[in-house]
């Protein structure tokens, strides 16, 4: 059974290189990183698009990506390996191959007169088809599209025309063959290119879905052409409003006949055409940086539908006047309807609604290459760097999974990141061309640049945490140079060949290690003048590439090596003490866990992590998620059992070592003495010793207990929980449960308000942030644009109405008219009865058109139960338990109307309704939570309402078994039933694990476990009835149990 496991996924950004790299069918859409394609799926419970699956077969950059146009679960990919893989999505799994392509398949699509047949091409053609079944199955030739003049940008088939394809050229021109027809090669350049020699290479193209001829052609300088391809003619030319707009992506929008939209290059700007006219409709900035790739869903999301009360449609003085059904804002202003996938230049991806002119979906910032290493920040672990090939630093927040800052870019390949001691919010960064530099991450400036290595890569940059104004790099250039952050040269180690990798010594902070091209480790001593290392140790038969410094154990280190092996070292016997050999490949990524000082992990080249015991050499066990080369690994600085692994995948994924652990824990949760939880090194390093804490978290956390007066379980708990957890909820879950077992509220940490809070402090939060960003900036207010037109005749008749007094007729005419604001305003004339139906008429039209104005219509009337629906019908469930709480606080005024007989009476929900309506609410984000794997997150969800009994079971459920103990035993009697459930459970653990029950010290554990719940004679039977031990053993420990 796998031990590690993966908590977290920092996904990959598009990449910027190729161009089919976005595709999208019915409610998925997919993009491609380097080596993986990224697939989003619409979940249409919670109308969210959440990643489906990461498919990473290719070993080489993906060129290419193509959706089968006859079967949604299908899509195709190409690679610079010469590979066409088909695969299965919703069976995430390869449905085909071919192998051998005969040169790089640049550019590939299905071929749209067939369902199982694939076209791909190279640069310079020609045009092969994979027909992948049936009789004629195999590769075959295009008989016409080969022998081009000038290289291939792209092609298409026609979508409806069969046989008909066009291919972009980068001397501007256009080829086009079609069955029966006399093919055309090279024709339509723009007409500033003809005659002359210049390249102008076509950037998009895009058959009209409307027409057999039509074709839309973009050019890197010439822009955008309207073009018939049978007439061979220029039927429009568009125009951008200024001369520096170039696009290199367009999509036409087949919810709207006749609109295309453009993405600017340069900048973010989305561009909305008609091709009735030559300049845009509409523009939108989007983002900073340009766009990539355009792809318009060809059938929009469907959000889930609001069921609205029926209406009676006849016609009288006081009828319900029907709203016309084609006046929306968006149809009166002719923006199209339509959902498009956006990928950027700096790797961004999201989808955008055109209509409400907002993200359904943003990730932004990511990494479009191979992230070469990966660091947490010493004083605030939230945050993680990464360094990539595509020449970036990027901080990462690990709680929310989005970058927060990216550094300016340029440098070429950035091998290697370390971050400044304490709270200089600095990261130290080392180039392939560029030198080493200090990157300010606040102010997002380079500060400081190093170029003692000249021109030569820099592979591996640390900076001294034990001195901080040490900073060690080392080169191709044979040296280790040790330099103050202001630049000045402390000391140059050479070296026979290239230095891979350095690190400082935890326990010494004058001696550090590298690890050279000649095989060897050197361990060099600065307080001395000598430039010769103390010491030498060989036995690698390949380089050397990383050397990792124990933090726990002086005088040991370890080196990995491309020869697959890591090995352990002994500063001071001068020794080898072990060899780790288990990689297939070359080993990169080294980190020693900060707590169990025999824990090792490495990273390799054979896409795996593997978690050693050094004490014997055991490989404990290997992670097998990432799909490309393994570079990079970091371990929290307070939470010293997450770890963190980037990869030539892209991506960054985090991990929990807590399973290593697990009967630690639960000596935890036994409450067994300090000395079965907290040890030194010396008794940790045993061989077949149980897990020991030996680092400064879990000595800092005894210190901190010992402090405590009267019984400090409770706190020691949270803080070991706190300690051995994840990230992802568990000090959100701690802090709800402080504030149930009545925590005073100063006591809270600043960034409570950041995660799930409780219902007593939700809307004293939100109300403190409106009233800071009311101080920051005044709200802005406006009308709509593009109103309806108006009817005269309707109008007239209208005012006349109002002049007779009939005030309901007016109001209705209005309706009629689009004019909601008039008819609401003298609604009361009629009766206040009549205003709140017609605000809820109102109401309920925005909620057909999906729109955020209806708020303010239903919380004036306190429909609180069709605010929260709507809310909840758009997945935004936080907003929707927002809604609930503010009710239940009595912010929303039930509405008071007059009886006949003059009294005064309320319409609408009671509080317990809305008590009701808040749990109903909370249970849904839990359940959505829990769908997408967290737990935790879930449980806090129902601690914010104090439904203690369905937290418990979330935990319970997500197999969070340890937590479910500790925060069960510290809430107390509310929480007994579940936490004794979880006890239970518990022991049922150790009993399975069948190579290690037998043992006194599981079987004591398990016993220990049970003796904590009540009445629990009957699960001590079960323990002594499964024991596997001899008799005399069983008869042990029934009279231990005897005893207790």
């Amino acid at each position: 059974m796998a031990q590690v496991k993966q908590v977290g996924l920092l996904a990959a950004g598009c990449q910027p290189w190729n161009k089919d790299v976005c595709a999208a069918s019915g409610d998925r859409f997919a993009y491609c990183a380097t080596l993986a394609i990224y697939i989003y799926q619409l979940d249409h419970r919670y109308n969210q698009f959440k990643l489906w699956g990461i498919m990473s077969e290719h070993k080489k950059t993906i060129t290419a990506i193509s959706w089968c146009p006859h079967n949604h679960d299908l899509f195709a990919s190409a690679s610079a390996d010469n590979l066409v893989i088909i695969w299965n999505v919703a069976e995430k799994k390869v449905a085909g191959k071919l192998d051998s392509t005969k040169g790089v398949p640049a550019f590939l699509s299905w071929c749209w007169n067939a369902g199982d047949t694939i076209a791909f091409v190279s640069h310079r053609g020609p045009l092969y088809i994979w027909a992948i079944s049936g009789p004629d199955s195999g590769v075959t030739v295009h008989k016409d599209a080969h022998s081009f003049l000038s290289d291939i940008c792209l092609f298409r088939w026609h979508p409806k025309k069969k046989g008909k394809v066009v291919f972009g050229h980068t001397d501007g021109s256009l080829s086009i063959f079609q069955p029966g027809s006399k093919n055309q090669k090279h024709v339509l350049r723009p007409e500033s290119l003809e005659g002359t020699d210049e390249e102008d290479p076509v950037t998009a193209l895009e058959w009209d879905p409307l027409s057999t001829d039509y074709l839309l052609a973009a050019n890197l300088h010439n822009g955008i052409r309207l073009v018939d391809s049978d007439s061979l003619s220029c039927i429009t030319t568009f125009s951008f409003p200024t001369s520096a707009a170039s696009v290199h992506c367009l999509a036409w929008v087949p919810s709207a006949p006749g609109m295309f939209i453009t993405g600017d290059s340069q900048v973010g700007v989305l561009r909305v055409w008609n091709v009735s006219r030559t300049t845009p409709i509409d523009n939108f900035k989007l983002k900073k940086t340009g766009f990539h790739g355009l792809h318009v869903l060809s059938s929009p999301p469907k959000k889930k539908s609001f069921s609205s009360p029926s209406k009676n449609h006849h016609m009288s003085s006081t009828s319900e006047a029907v709203p016309p059904p084609s006046l929306t804002q968006n149809q009166a202003f002719s923006l199209p309807p339509g959902h498009v996938v956006c990928c950027f230049m700096d790797g961004g991806v999201g989808l955008y609604d055109m209509g409400a002119k907002k993200w359904d979906f943003l990730r932004d910032l990511g990494h479009v290459e191979t992230i070469f290493d990966c660091k947490f920040k010493p004083d605030n672990p939230d945050l993680l760097a990464t360094a990539s090939f595509d020449g970036t630093i990027k901080v990462w927040d690990i709680n929310t999974l989005t970058a927060v800052y990216t550094s300016p870019g340029n440098e070429g390949v950035i091998y290697s990141v370390s971050w400044a001691p304490g709270d200089l919010n600095c990261i130290a960064g080392a180039t392939s061309r560029n030198g080493a530099f200090i990157w300010d991450v606040s102010r997002g400036k380079m500060i400081t640049r190093f170029s003692e290595h000249g021109k030569n890569g820099i592979f591996c940059i640390a900076w001294s945490h034990k001195d901080s104004k040490r900073i060690a790099t080392c080169s191709g250039d044979g040296f280790c140079i040790i330099r103050t952050i202001d630049g000045k040269v402390l000391h140059k180690y050479k070296h026979p060949a290239a230095v891979f990798g350095c690190d400082w010594s935890q326990n010494n902070k004058d001696m550090i290690a590298t690890g050279c091209e000649d095989k060897n480790v050197r361990v060099y001593y600065l307080a001395t003048s000598s430039d010769q290392p103390l010491k030498v140790f060989s036995g690698h038969t390949a380089k050397v590439f990383h050397v990792r410094w124990s933090p726990l154990r002086e005088g040991i280190l370890c080196s990995g090596s491309d020869d697959g092996t890591v090995r352990i070292w002994d500063y001071t016997q001068d020794a080898c003490i072990n060899v780790l050999s288990g990689h297939k490949a070359p080993v990169r990524g080294l980190l020693w866990n900060t707590e169990i000082p025999y824990l090792l992990i490495s990273g390799s080249w054979d896409y795996t992590i593997k978690v050693w015991d050094t004490r014997d050499g055991t490989c404990l066990d290997t992670v097998y998620d990432h799909g490309a080369d393994v570079y990079g690994l970091t371990c929290h600085p307070s939470r010293p059992f997450t770890m963190a692994s980037c990869s030539r995948d892209s991506t960054v994924r985090l991990w929990s070592l807590t399973p290593l652990i697990n009967p630690l824990q639960l000596n935890i949760l036994a409450d067994r003495s300090w000395d079965e939880i907290i040890g030194n090194t010396d008794r940790a390093i045993e061989i077949g010793a149980p897990p020991l804490l030996c680092g400064k978290v879990s000595r800092d956390i005894k210190q901190e207990v010992d402090k405590l007066s009267g019984n400090p379980r409770g706190r020691k708990l949270r803080w070991l929980s706190e300690c051995v957890s994840p990230p992802g909820g568990s000090k959100n879950l701690w802090d709800l449960v402080a504030v149930i077992k009545g925590q005073d509220d100063s006591m809270l940490p600043q960034n409570y308000c950041k995660g799930i809070m409780h219902m007593k402090h939700l809307i004293r939060f939100r109300m403190s942030k409106a009233q800071e960003l009311t101080i920051v900036k005044m709200s802005k207010f406006g009308g709509g644009i593009g109103a309806p037109s108006k009817e005269e005749r309707l109008k007239e008749a209208a005012e006349i109405h109002l002049r007779l007094g009939q005030i309901q007729r007016y109001c209705e005419l209005m309706v009629e008219l689009g004019e909601w604001d008039k008819a609401l305003s003298v609604a009361p004339g009629v009766s206040m009865t009549y205003w709140k139906k017609l605000m809820q008429r109102r109401a309920d039209q925005l909620i057909q058109e999906e729109n955020d104005d209806v708020i303010p219509y239903c919380i004036a009337t306190g429909d609180v139960k069709k605010l929260v629906t709507f809310f909840t019908s758009r997945g935004q469930l936080q907003e929707a338990l927002l809604v609930a709480q503010a009710a239940c606080e009595g912010n929303m005024q039930m509405f008071q109307c007059s009886a006949p007989n003059g009294s005064a009476h309320f319409e609408g929900s009671t509080m317990e309704d809305y008590n009701e309506i808040l749990h109903k609410v909370s249970k849904e984000l839990a359940e959505s939570y829990f769908q997408d794997g967290y737990a935790v997150l879930a449980a806090c969800c129902h601690l914010a309402v104090e439904n203690i009994e369905l937290a418990m079971a979330y935990l319970i459920r997500g197999n969070e078994l340890e937590l479910a103990v500790s925060v069960g035993t510290v809430l107390g009697e509310c929480a007994a039933q579940a936490t004794h459930y979880a006890l239970e459970l518990l022991a049922r653990k150790c009993m399975s694990i069948t190579t290690c029950f037998p043992s006194p010290g599981y079987r004591d554990l398990a016993a220990d476990l049970l003796m904590m719940i009540p009445n629990n004679e009957l699960q001590l039977v079960k323990l002594c009835a499964f024991y596997p031990g001899c008799t005399a053993e069983i008869n042990d420990l029934h009279e231990k149990l005897t005893r207790c």
